[in-house]
């Protein structure tokens, strides 16, 4: 290890030590009561990475419990003015001009102080108003020092509390180094707004930034300025005449928007981020973004329908699906968990429900049966938290909820006749006509497994042939009826989609289905009533 690096490892130990978190090291040593506390006070007093670590901790409930993510959230704020000169010195490494002569005019007080960049109002040469945003001289390679150090320090740690921590330190840490990595290239920031810009150029109410692409690089991004005010800000919101309940829905379903059909969303939505300017809801700051797959996409869909629906096997599906196990897990107490949640939320009316509760309720549910949730789940779940506390703050009357289901349930109506043809219905028809043909060699194999003793049970009659010969009897008209109730069901699709050849506008395919289904049906009543045992 390095001088430098060494100095900095027994300044961090140093400083752990001091607010009480030696018993991490030293399991004889007692953990201090104000431990939440004492670390936002460590984080702050070791500078810039300590704070981006504990604001991204903050936004973490799978991380931490509820007590240190609260006091974490105050380290938001919590940063020192980097002097201009220094700043002057990154932009001119980067494009190889002084920023005076970039610019027109640059005011050399920041706009805002990040731990990682400082953004600052110019002027273009062609009179257009830009904040450019660059960032601390060395940011990265203290970032990227500091980390590793994390990591070497716990490789020392000899004892955890499990109450500590939700999930292992060493992975938790690993994440926090990759997102952080992302943050530090503002290359993928400037990817960000473009795509974000492309996916709501359709959206009227939705903005984000132009980007002036002539001075944008790895540590300094040069974007529209756009004139507005935080969405919180209430006194500007009635000044100006907005309505409060038509920004809370518009901010609610463009997080619909984001999540459930573009697969893109903003990672850090929070008030200073989104701004209301000439009628429009305008997002920046782009370093956090979250993308899913469009398994991932489909997996959240399916997750909210069982939430809008109440079906506890969706959620209890999609917990497995997309979870990493990190333990043992019982299936059962699983599903009872996962039933007794949507049992205690969606009992009542949506307006007494909260989502971050929800969430919240949901990952103690996944860490108590020991599985480990994606960080796509964590990232949807940090802005729903968000973009919930912020609709809360302008329209209180107003339930993100109240959105959300009503667009899942809508989107996934949608989503089904999109994915409809005319070749899948005959595909799912004949895979399911194939495996009913079966179902009575399934239950004869079965009963002559029993018979020869092949299973626990074994069963032994005198009249085990004629017994068969009912069940037989009995299997083949429930194969007869479940048949016909697939060809009513798959008519129905047809004639829905209206496919196929037409009379007169009608379906060919889909009555022919109807009427073939009828006389089935009807064959089927009458052998009931032959049978004498329609009671």
């Amino acid at each position: 290890m390095k001088k430098k690096s060494f100095l900095r490892f027994k300044e961090i130990m140093g400083v752990f030590a001091s607010y009480g978190f030696g018993y991490l090291i030293d399991s004889k040593k007692k953990r201090h009561e104000d431990a939440p506390k004492n670390l936002r006070r460590a984080f702050e007093e070791l500078g810039s990475t300590f704070i981006k670590i504990g604001q991204i901790l903050s936004t973490r409930p799978d991380i931490l419990p509820e007590e240190y993510i609260n006091e974490l959230s105050k380290l938001q704020d919590s940063t020192n003015e980097e002097d201009f000169f220094s700043i002057k010195q990154v932009f001119f490494d980067e494009f190889k001009i002084d920023i005076e002569k970039a610019f027109k005019d640059i005011d050399i007080k920041p706009v805002a102080c990040a731990s990682i960049a400082q953004a600052y109002k110019a002027e273009l040469n062609d009179g257009r108003k830009v904040i450019v945003k660059i960032q601390r001289p060395g940011i990265e390679e203290m970032i990227n020092t500091d980390i590793h150090i994390l990591k070497k320090l716990l490789g020392m740690v000899s004892f955890i509390n499990e109450d500590e921590f939700l999930m292992n330190p060493v992975d938790a840490l690993k994440e926090i180094e990759i997102e952080t990595n992302k943050e530090l290239n503002f290359e993928l920031e400037k990817e960000n707004i473009l795509k974000f810009r492309e996916l709501n150029k359709d959206v009227a109410c939705i903005y984000a930034p132009k980007i002036i692409d002539e001075y944008c690089g790895r540590r300094v991004i040069t974007m529209e300025y756009i004139e507005g005010f935080k969405i919180t800000d209430i006194d500007k919101i009635e000044e100006y005449g907005y309505d409060r309940y038509d920004i809370g829905k518009k901010l609610a379903l463009s997080f619909c928007k984001q999540v459930f059909n573009d697969g893109f969303f903003h990672g850090d939505p929070h008030p200073g981020n989104i701004l209301i300017a000439d009628n429009k809801i305008c997002y920046i700051d782009f370093g956090s973004v979250g993308v899913l797959t469009e398994s991932m996409k489909k997996s959240f869909n399916d997750a909210m329908v069982g939430v809008a629906t109440r079906d506890t096997n969706k959620l209890v599906n999609f917990l497995i699906g997309v979870g990493i196990r990190r333990g043992k897990m019982d299936r059962n107490m699983l599903y009872e968990d996962v039933k007794y949640l949507l049992n205690m939320y969606l009992s009542t009316s949506i307006k007494n429900i909260k989502m971050s509760m929800l969430i919240r309720e949901i990952i103690e549910i996944a860490k108590r049966n020991n599985i480990q949730l994606p960080i796509d789940f964590v990232m949807i779940s940090k802005s729903a938290l968000i973009i919930e506390g912020v609709v809360s703050k302008v329209s209180p009357d107003m339930d993100i909820l109240d959105f959300v289901i009503p667009y899942v349930k809508s989107k996934n109506k949608y989503y089904f006749r999109e994915s409809f043809n005319y070749d899948n219905i005959m595909i799912s028809l004949y895979s399911f006509l194939k495996r009913s043909s079966e179902l009575p060699d399934k239950y004869a194999e079965l009963a002559e497994n029993l018979n020869e003793g092949r299973v626990k049970v074994k069963i032994e009659s005198t009249e085990f042939k004629d017994t068969m010969k009912e069940v037989n009897k009995m299997t083949n008209r429930v194969v007869f009826g479940v048949v016909v109730s697939g060809m009513i069901i798959g008519s129905s699709y047809i004639l829905s989609a209206n496919v196929g050849p037409k009379i007169k506008g009608v379906s060919i395919i889909g009555i022919t289905g109807y009427v073939i289904s009828g006389i089935f049906a009807l064959y089927l009543l009458i052998s009931i009533l032959r049978s004498g045992n329609l009671k």
